[in-house]
């Protein structure tokens, strides 16, 4: 054995396997918690939403273009930010677009991207996406230095650590999660009530949730459906945990013929309206429920509708208890509000979720202001020299012409002391400007 070997094998040094296994375990569940599974308070994103629409943002992939294959999107994604598989990024677009599964879908998409039937979507080399209108509320100004930048998995690019999002894009879009020994389901709510609610925190900073509910009083669902217990949406916006039911909207419709039918105008959220509608067949063929003589699924563009014909002296109430009863058509859904702040995960009230954004956005405008207003001042700067080329004209062309080469006429110049009485008129129109701008940076500051 060489004297390498023996200097080699003394550096070597036991470990515990419990010790290894701990500590790799950790690491990895940290990654799942933080990198992948768990949304940013700020932007209300998981990252491979957020690669996707930076992906999309800097292929010029915007609302106001022509739409692209997904698969051109799905193979920037993955080529550039997002070390993963093809078919998770693009489950993760599909459900960017379904207009079913978001309050306010972030892509506009264009062909099959399933249904609420549970239909999968078609191949990405067939469908074409484009980024939506109110995604470039999230994008806008992030190339004025208001967020941070890391490396990619390769270090080749460069990717934002958050987007600078203008709305509190987690409460309205909501979010769901399985991380390793936790999980988080905040539900969507309305975009306008989410609004008016932030405006209320920032006008009163010791605002209470009791007076936050009045503007947002409870999840607005994108498939509709009827909460049910609006104690337990109280308990869940001022603890972050807590579970209450949704109920299908169900009608009565009086027939010519005297009977009556039940018409489902819409469903709880996140329910397959196809095995729905085939566990009310399954429970009419087992006689668990009775006075039902057809089940006909009329869904179409314009919304959902399921017809529910009754027989002759079936009292329809009855049957709609059972329904609710029986089926899906009245299910649970968990609040637990768990988001990254501060890069840990942690359980957030209502106000919590208003005053995480709040701060970040005061940020973001500080950012943007400084880096408007280093542009307003070194464009002054340029103005001002243009505004003393063109009153001292004549001595500069002969000053040039005189030079023996551009260095030497550069460096005769710089030295020069030029006459600026015309000139002083506009130089305090400048500073009057960036004053301003220096005003209104203290003000937001």
């Amino acid at each position: 054995m060489d004297k390498s070997e023996i200097d080699q094998k003394s550096k070597i040094k036991p470990i515990a396997m419990y010790d290894e296994i701990s500590s790799s375990y950790l690491s990895y569940a940290m990654s799942v918690i933080v990198s992948r599974a768990l949304p940013d308070i700020r932007d209300g994103l998981k990252p491979v939403h957020r690669r996707i629409i930076y992906a999309m943002y800097k292929g010029g992939f915007d609302w106001s273009k022509q739409f692209r294959k997904s698969a051109r999107i799905v193979g920037d994604v993955i080529g550039k930010y997002h070390p993963h598989g093809d078919q998770a990024v693009y489950d993760a677009l599909v459900r960017m677009v379904q207009d079913f599964s978001m309050s306010v879908p972030l892509i506009d998409g264009q062909g099959n991207f399933g249904s609420v039937d549970g239909d999968p979507p078609a191949a990405m080399r067939y469908t074409e996406t484009r980024l939506s209108k109110i995604s470039q509320f999230l994008i806008d100004d992030i190339e004025k230095n208001t967020v941070d930048f890391k490396s990619n998995y390769d270090e080749t690019e460069k990717e934002p650590v958050v987007l600078p999002a203008q709305y509190p894009n987690l409460l309205v879009n909501g979010a769901g999660g399985i991380a390793v020994g936790m999980a988080t389901s905040i539900p969507p709510h309305n975009l306008g009530e989410v609004i008016n609610a932030t405006q209320a925190l920032i006008n009163n900073k010791d605002i209470k949730i009791n007076e936050l509910m009045k503007h947002i009083p409870g999840p607005d669902f994108p498939t509709g459906g009827t909460i049910i217990g609006k104690d337990i949406i109280k308990s869940g916006y001022k603890t972050g945990r807590g579970s209450f039911k949704i109920r299908g909207d169900v009608k009565i419709e009086q027939l010519k013929n005297g009977k009556e039918r039940l018409v489902i105008t819409n469903i709880p959220y996140q329910i397959n309206k196809s095995v729905l509608n085939e566990k009310i067949v399954e429970l009419i063929r087992d006689k668990k429920i009775e006075g039902i003589s057809d089940i006909r699924d009329e869904s179409n563009r314009e919304g959902i509708r399921v017809a529910i014909d009754l027989k002759r002296n079936t009292e329809p109430e009855t049957v709609k208890r059972q329904l609710y009863k029986y089926t899906s058509l009245e299910s649970s859904f968990s609040f637990n509000t768990l988001a990254i702040v501060d890069k840990k995960p942690k359980n957030c009230n209502l106000k919590d979720f208003l005053e995480s954004f709040l701060k970040f956005r005061e940020d973001v405008v500080t950012k943007k202001t400084k880096f408007d207003l280093k542009k307003a001042e070194d464009r002054a700067h340029i103005l001002i020299g243009l505004s003393v080329a063109v009153e001292n004209i004549d001595k500069i062309i002969k000053i040039i012409r005189n030079s023996k080469n551009p260095e030497i006429a550069k460096e005769t110049l710089v030295k020069t002391k030029w006459k600026i009485k015309s000139t002083q008129k506009f130089i305090k129109l400048i500073e009057k400007k960036i004053l301003s701008q220096h005003i209104l940076f203290q003000l937001i500051k």
